[in-house]
């Protein structure tokens, strides 16, 4: 059996608010253009991406809202932590993104930012919004499959 390769991926931060808030239809991998104190701050890993989503101006995607620390060895050269950071994506990307947020209830949310190799990606992901019973009814699945889990770790 050969062993599976390593995705090269180091997490810096998730958005576990988002899955507990909407349901997600698709997910995208995008490219982040970056200053050199903000790669460093996400290399101690000093990001939030809590309330953070994704706009679209001038056929381009950005993230808004996205917090990075600034970097703690910086000097007056260093990033503005909550500014609007341009997203890299293919055209066709951005449209299908574009069309897909014009329905009603849908938008665009990072899930994760991470390192793949040397570059900092996030993964976005086009979701739909939970309604107050729908959160309920996750979270009372989340909780029978973890008193299953339980259950079968002490019956070994």
């Amino acid at each position: 059996m050969a062993a599976k390769p390593e995705s090269g991926e180091k997490l810096i931060a998730s958005n576990k608010k988002a899955l507990h808030d909407y349901f997600v239809v698709q997910k995208f991998e995008a490219g982040l253009m970056l200053t050199g104190t903000e790669v460093k701050s996400l290399r101690d890993g000093k990001a939030n991406l809590k309330d953070a989503y994704v706009i679209f101006k001038n056929d381009e995607a950005f993230l808004f809202g996205a917090h990075i620390s600034p970097y703690s060895h910086g000097n007056i050269e260093n990033h503005d932590p909550e500014r609007t950071r341009k997203l890299l994506l293919h055209r066709r990307e951005i449209d299908k993104l574009r069309a897909q947020t014009t329905e009603k209830g849908m938008s665009v949310v990072p899930l994760r930012l991470y390192f793949k190799g040397s570059r900092v990606k996030t993964e976005i992901a086009v979701v739909r919004g939970k309604k107050q019973y729908d959160k309920r009814e996750t979270e009372k699945k989340r909780e029978a499959d973890r008193e299953a889990a339980a259950a079968m770790k002490t019956r070994r």
